[in-house]
């Protein structure tokens, strides 16, 4: 791998962990941002693990989505790692409530 093709890779980690955070900080599903942003959802789903190059049109859409400028998409941000399988369903998510009545 060229030093261009690895910092390449470094920068769409950085757009994919911001994108992933700016999401779930805003309470936004995977499918609820793709929708926002007039995007494929497995096309966010590379976005989101790096793994899929983007131009500045794809940038735009997902920053205008989550209410951030774009170059906020490109500060430096780690990747979590991945976890296979799906997520664990939560009460929340089943709609229940956590609460006790």
């Amino acid at each position: 791998m060229t030093d261009r093709s690895a910092r390449v890779v470094e920068v769409l980690g950085y757009i994919g962990a911001n994108v992933r955070r700016l999401r779930l900080s805003r309470g936004f599903t995977q499918e609820q941002l793709a929708e926002a942003s007039e995007l494929d959802l497995r096309f966010l789903q590379r976005v989101e693990r790096g793994q899929t190059n983007v131009g500045v049109a794809v940038v735009v859409a997902l920053a205008d989505a989550l209410g951030v400028p774009p170059a906020k998409l490109f500060r430096k941000a780690t990747l979590p790692e991945a976890k296979p399988g799906r997520p664990r369903k939560t009460a929340r998510s089943q709609g229940g409530s956590n609460r006790s009545s």
